[in-house]
């Protein structure tokens, strides 16, 4: 008994640190060109930051959609060919960014977000389906807390120490995570399958035909549709936060170095961990899910009272953007694959986390890239601060609204069977907030 709770153990830190490891790398090959300004250069109208983000999501948000069958009916064997392969593609693409001039490098910005927006699910693929897989997908889903900011301030240390150009940083930031992600994604490849003890826990987890996916929809309808624009809700805020945090510091006049892009995510992704971790002790499913919606009821609020906080000079800009970024990551992370496992595992689904997660990712980016568009042509005017304000207060109206009436569809959902456990969700509303 105590060798089996040991192996169990080392098999979840093993998954845990390979998967935090993996996708703390990929955002090196994502996320430091954000850290430039490009600054003075705007084609066709349009800022030139602007356009490449665009470009960069707009590669991202249609891998979404192809990813909805890609990852859904994803094979093990093939996991591991494809995750380097997509990864090269990205660095490759970002080499084409620093060779070819502007604008006409923007289309290598597209086809550097085109495989990065795979990566998550193959990721995922490897740990959903466990008892652990709750604080295995914590640790990997802490990972885009903490890297974005990390790679940010690689980036800047680039530049500022290296003097490289604000074109080729992104590709240098990229050539520093690839040996780390080589080795954490054969790391990952080694992990154990699911035990049977696993199985029995969260259901087995298997590919979905075109038939299986659709039926899957058609049963939660209405809850997906909430979640669906509860998803490009956040993604939109967090996005947009993580895009365009250097504008947002110096709107505040706060001066900026290459370490706060870090500074103020760490504690986040602390304080996260340590509050979803308790969900991996609620053992019933049907409970824990109903407990992640009361997380996002919480969470939102913490983003609208901290904004109003900070409008009212009650609390610092440091302070502000530490907690408006952890109510809005209390929010999104469990999205990531967390809440979608524990759905599985309460309706007792046929099927797996990757296409849950990519039906919803798909239209979130979409909406990620509407909102630059109107930053830029409908409220170009508007700083980059007061801009983030707005945003907050609309996103935390849509979520509170939405959250309830996917609350109250899901508990409509829930029809008790004897003998099981994990089969519906039985919500108690009497606890609602």
């Amino acid at each position: 008994m105590a060798d089996t709770i040991k192996k169990n153990t080392l098999v979840t830190l093993k998954a845990a640190f390979s998967a935090f490891g993996v996708y703390f790398c990929m955002y090196g090959f994502r996320k430091p060109f954000t850290v430039a300004s490009f600054e003075g250069l705007a084609y066709f109208g349009v800022d030139y930051k602007v356009l490449i983000i665009i470009a960069q999501v707009a590669g991202y948000f249609i891998s979404k959609f192809i990813g909805i069958r890609f990852i859904s009916e994803l094979k093990p064997e093939k996991r591991i060919f494809y995750l380097f392969t997509f990864i090269a593609i990205a660095e490759l693409a970002l080499l084409g960014f620093a060779v070819v001039p502007a604008p006409y490098n923007i289309i290598f910005m597209f086809i550097n977000g085109f495989p990065l927006g795979l990566i998550w699910g193959i990721v995922f693929s490897y740990i959903e389906g466990r008892k652990t897989t709750e604080i295995i997908g914590l640790f990997l889903c802490s990972s885009f807390v903490v890297s974005s900011g990390f790679t940010k301030s690689v980036g800047k240390f680039i530049m500022d120490t290296f003097g490289i150009s604000e074109f080729w940083m992104p590709f240098t930031a990229g050539l520093v995570f690839i040996i780390p992600l080589i080795v954490f994604g054969l790391l990952l490849n080694r992990i154990p399958k699911p035990t049977e003890e696993d199985i029995l826990l969260k259901n087995k987890r298997q590919p979905l035909d075109k038939a299986a996916r659709k039926g899957l929809i058609h049963q939660f309808f209405i809850p997906m549709i909430c979640i669906t624009v509860l998803y490009i809700s956040l993604t939109i805020l967090r996005d947009f936060r993580d895009n365009f945090n250097r504008e947002i510091w110096d709107s505040i006049n706060f001066k900026t170095n290459s370490s706060v892009f870090t500074l103020t995510e760490i504690p986040i992704a602390i304080v996260v961990l340590l509050i979803l971790s308790f969900m991996v002790k609620v053992k019933n499913n049907k409970k824990a899910f109903a407990y992640y919606h009361y997380i996002l009821f919480t969470a939102i609020g913490i983003v609208g009272f901290s904004t109003y906080f900070f409008q009212h000079n009650m609390i610092s800009p440091f302070l502000w953007m530490m907690l408006s970024g952890l109510g809005m990551y209390l929010c999104y992370i469990p999205f990531n694959g967390i809440y979608f496992d524990r759905m599985i595992a309460a309706f007792d689904i046929k099927g797996n986390v990757g296409f849950l997660i990519y039906f919803v990712d798909s239209f979130g980016y979409l909406g990620s890239v509407l909102i630059l568009l109107y930053k830029n042509f409908g409220s170009a005017q508007t700083s980059w601060l007061n801009f983030y304000i707005h945003l907050n207060y609309i996103i935390v109206m849509i979520v509170l609204i939405f959250s309830v009436i996917a609350y109250l569809a899901f508990k409509k959902k829930s029809k008790p069977k004897s003998n099981k456990n994990n089969q519906y969700i039985n919500f108690d509303t009497s606890k609602m907030i």
